[in-house]
């Protein structure tokens, strides 16, 4: 079968779960990654898939007609620039957390601090890390998660990324093992914060494929990850220390009120999408 003749197969075929637009960037993505060719390219010079990648072509098919994100499909995700080894152990990187990042490269690069120690909390796939690390070579980096399969993803992105981060398993809760951590220049953190209720809210292919664990907060305490984050850093932040967090749109407004309470100066940062998503809160 021709590469044109599959492309269409798989865009019609994706057209009854997603819009054109949609249907069309998963087909070029995963045509990408099984030919090796652009989309551009594919038109310029037309050839006939090996029956590898055709048996490739309908496995990857299959998988995508159930919802599953085309991320964990291919097992790949693009962030801050690099692509990110990603399964369904660890969240789907996303394009507004690229700017939590630069918020924390950019406050160093102004400071001319050139070797901070920062702490992660969540690290997931390690994507926040590892790109703050690319952004800040001299930075010391410590990324935490509850999850050990999550940290098995992180650490294989890291090496193949050639950074140097010190992963831990570490419940950021507990407060046993937290008091085991050091003093740091920043925390920086993407925490779980949809309340539980909000679950019928979002799409099947987030509530059927990406960890729960990452994503969900009680409904009566949506809060809990920034209130233990501000705690932990009047005890553990040096001197002008920081804490850099992605919060709930709903909820950013009180979370910043929590690190105001804390005893920090805190800003509130829009996202992309105009929406408020980051903040900036210094240690007074």
């Amino acid at each position: 079968m021709s590469v044109t003749e599959s492309y269409h197969k798989l865009f019609t075929e994706l057209h009854t779960l997603y819009n054109e637009r949609e249907a069309e960037n998963i087909a070029d993505w995963v045509f990408e990654k099984l030919t090796g060719k652009q989309s551009w390219q594919r038109r310029l010079e037309p050839f006939d898939l090996t029956s590898e990648q055709i048996s490739t072509l309908q496995q990857y098919t299959l998988q995508l007609l159930t919802h599953k994100p085309i991320q964990y499909v291919l097992q790949e995700s693009f962030f801050y620039g690099n692509r990110f080894f990603v399964n369904e152990n660890v969240l789907i990187p996303r394009p507004e957390t690229e700017e939590l990042v630069k918020l924390v490269v950019d406050h160093f690069a102004e400071i001319k601090f050139r070797s901070p120690d920062l702490l992660e909390v969540g690290t997931g796939s390690g994507c926040i890390a590892i790109s703050i690390k690319k952004g800040l070579a001299d930075a010391s980096i410590i990324a935490v998660d509850k999850s050990a399969e999550a940290l098995l993803v992180a650490k294989k992105n890291a090496k193949d990324l050639h950074t140097e981060i010190s992963f831990m398993k570490m419940d950021f809760l507990d407060e046993a093992q937290v008091s085991t951590l050091k003093f740091f220049d920043a925390i920086v953190s993407n925490p779980p914060y949809i309340p539980t209720d909000e679950k019928k809210l979002l799409s099947k292919n987030v509530t059927d494929f990406e960890p729960g664990l990452a994503l969900f907060v009680p409904d009566n305490d949506p809060l809990i990850f920034y209130k233990q984050i501000a705690l932990f850093g009047k005890k553990h932040l040096n001197a002008k220390g920081a804490a850099f967090v992605e919060v709930h749109e709903n909820y950013a407004g009180e979370v910043k009120k929590e690190f105001e309470k804390n005893g920090y100066h805190a800003r509130l940062f829009k996202d992309i999408y105009g929406k408020p998503r980051m903040i900036k809160a210094i240690l007074i």
